[in-house]
């Protein structure tokens, strides 16, 4: 049985799972699915082809499933899917997606907070945390067990590597790589997110060859594919350290950061030159 307010607004052809609770004023619309034990708050709006998966609970005011606002849309089948035993907070808005049959897609367990929005065409993966009032532009790809601090827009096509740390009020144009920590405006990484490793158990011989890759990536002065190089020629081939050379190789928008440690790295050469 599932425990639906008369004051509820759940259209017919809604597909709701066991031990479902919605509230007084919340909209439910005729093409979402809710699977078992989903929680919909008063004055939450769920619409479009949108599945919420087991366990999840959405806050009051929270908007899901609307049209994207992508002035390209022109009334494709488009879907929104989210997983289990998240919890999407206050004023929360996540668009639908844009192009036929494509996904925005939230993945289990993750946290959403109050007034973040999530754009068409985004990725996210297991346990995310978007702190509040972060914004996702369209096509954003988050990697599992990333945190992204409060304020903090994200440019369309950019992604965010898994278990990186992204501070409050950053601005990210780029790719940020995971398994590192940073912030600000300009973007300043502070190296590998060694406590948020630490907590997920990461062993030291992992953590020490990411933070060898990462000082090799931002501290030698190569180029990229130079530095690729190195690592690959140096650091053990631990499945983490696979994983920050494909993604750095991969990267299609830039890695973040490392455009100004060129900067940096050339300037430094040019005083050099002058002091000899």
């Amino acid at each position: 049985m599932s425990n639906i307010h008369p004051q509820a607004v759940v259209e017919p052809g809604a597909k709701i799972g066991k031990n479902v609770t919605i509230e007084p004023f919340a909209v439910v619309k005729k093409t979402v699915t809710l699977e078992d034990n989903v929680v919909i708050k008063s004055h939450a709006y769920i619409d479009g082809n949108t599945i919420i998966g087991e366990g999840t609970v959405v806050w009051p005011s929270a908007s899901i499933g609307t049209k994207t606002q992508d002035l390209k849309f022109r009334g494709e089948k488009t879907y929104v899917v989210i997983g289990k035993r998240c919890e999407i907070r206050e004023f929360v808005t996540i668009n639908s997606s844009c192009q036929e049959n494509s996904t925005v897609r939230i993945g289990d367990e993750c946290l959403i907070m109050a007034y973040c929005h999530v754009a068409h065409n985004c990725e996210i993966g297991n346990r995310v945390v978007m702190s509040n009032s972060a914004m996702l532009a369209g096509h954003v790809i988050v990697e599992d067990c990333a945190i992204i601090g409060g304020m903090t827009p994200v440019h369309q096509f950019s992604r965010i590597g898994c278990y990186s740390m992204v501070g409050g009020f950053s601005r990210v144009p780029r790719d940020v790589p995971p398994y590192t920590v940073g912030g600000g405006f300009p973007y300043k990484f502070g190296g590998i997110n060694i406590i948020g490793l630490k907590r997920h158990k990461f062993p030291l011989d992992v953590r020490i060859a990411l933070s060898k890759a990462f000082k090799i990536t931002y501290r030698s002065g190569l180029h990229l594919e130079e530095a690729i190089g190195q690592i690959e020629a140096q650091i053990e081939p631990f499945k983490e350290v696979k994983h920050w050379i494909d993604f750095c190789r991969n990267s299609k928008r830039g890695l973040l950061g490392l455009e100004g440690v060129t900067k940096l790295l050339q300037n430094e050469s040019e005083e050099q030159f002058f002091e000899d």
